[in-house]
């Protein structure tokens, strides 16, 4: 295949990054010498794993609208203008054929920079529901590769392609010997049942005080399950110094092992019998396309309520369970252990997760950047 320039921009959580990063991967298998820049916001995670993963990436001075400090909004507008203008220079220096889009504060002024200067852009939308700069932004994109079925209500249906969300190549379905690798490397007993608990890189406070509150009653009907729990760097301290006050006579808190962030996420996926997740569209890809049956915690401080959306994709399949963040707290760990130990109900789940799986996504989406540029040839 021909070479090509590609700028990908967009980022801010592992959501959004993971599925640049894949899509950038599928970019360099379909050529080696395809040339491909990031773009991203300053002081955002993008800006330390993009260049971790070996690819260049340039910082844009942008960010969101900000609910809490309705204020600081009043300097938005030429915060966006003076991003669109740099977005501008980007692209006049770099001269990419295709421009690509995976959500973010960097996302919106780079491909509308982009659609200005007449370069053609690809938009992946994550979410089963499109946040109100994507929807811009999509009427002037040349394809909107998406993960849900439905979403002609926010883009021209003309132009969409269910491709499902991108995401890592280590993602597959459990094998008894990667079930077994996983457990050793996480040093689990093989003879307990194990369920995961990770909500996000940065935490989740709603899944961290269920876990605590199961922990300080006792750990019901947990006397065969051992917790992995990824607690987030922001709350890691603060839940040590609560476990060391729980730990005095306390046995069950050796069947909880937390970290504030799981690197080798595709072990912990192998290991675990249940996942407990908050249902962000990266988190629901990978959920599908390692087979896992899940309980999903969806956040209520997302625009639109879209990890609700998210996660009625999988519950109407029977692939997963919701219980309602205001729940989770007393009912999120009794469930989960009613759950964990219903071989019959978590055979049936994994098996609808693999259904919804798309696993080609990343290698289907970088395609259709070669076509875009062949169309505008």
């Amino acid at each position: 295949m021909q070479k090509l320039k590609v700028i990908i921009s967009g980022g801010g959580t592992g959501g959004h990054i993971f599925p640049a990063l894949s899509i950038a991967g599928s970019l360099k298998e379909l050529n080696p010498d395809n040339e491909i820049l990031f773009v991203g916001a300053n002081g955002r995670m993008e800006m330390e794993r993009v260049p971790k993963a070996g690819y260049p990436i340039i910082g844009l001075n942008i960010h969101g609208f900000d609910r809490k400090n309705l204020l600081k909004n009043l300097t938005l507008p030429f915060v966006l203008l003076k991003a669109v203008l740099k977005s501008k220079k980007i692209i006049d220096e770099f001269q990419p054929d295709v421009v690509v889009g995976v959500g973010g504060y960097a996302s919106f002024p780079l491909l509308k920079a982009a659609q200005m200067k007449g370069i053609p852009t690809l938009i992946q939308e994550q979410n089963g529901f499109a946040g109100k700069a994507n929807q811009r932004i999509g009427k002037l994109a040349r394809r909107i590769c998406v993960a849900f079925e439905g979403m002609e209500r926010f883009f021209p249906a003309d132009r969409i392609l269910l491709t499902g969300n991108p995401i890592r190549s280590s993602m597959v379905p459990a094998t008894p010997e990667s079930k077994a690798e996983g457990i050793a490397f996480y040093g689990l007993d093989p003879t307990k049942k194990h369920i995961l608990i990770v909500g996000g890189s940065l935490g989740c406070k709603t899944l961290n005080d269920a876990v605590l509150g199961w922990i300080e009653t006792g750990c019901p009907a947990g006397n065969d399950v051992e917790i992995l729990w990824q607690c987030g760097k922001y709350y890691k301290e603060e839940i040590d110094r609560t476990l060391q006050t729980m730990a005095a006579g306390n046995p069950t808190l050796s069947r909880v092992h937390h970290t504030d962030f799981i690197a080798r996420m595709d072990l912990a996926y192998a290991a675990a019998d249940l996942v407990i997740s908050r249902s962000g569209a990266s988190s629901i890809s990978e959920l599908c396309a390692c087979g896992k049956a899940s309980i999903l915690v969806p956040s209520p401080n997302v625009t639109e309520d879209h990890q609700t959306v998210n996660a009625m994709v999988l519950v109407r399949k029977n692939a997963a369970l919701l219980i309602k963040d205001c729940e989770a707290r007393e009912r999120l760990m009794c469930k989960s252990m009613g759950l964990v130990h219903s071989e019959e109900m978590l055979a049936r789940m994994e098996q609808n997760a693999r259904l919804l799986a798309k696993p080609d996504a990343a290698r289907t989406i970088a395609e259709e950047v070669y076509r875009i540029v062949e169309e505008k040839e």
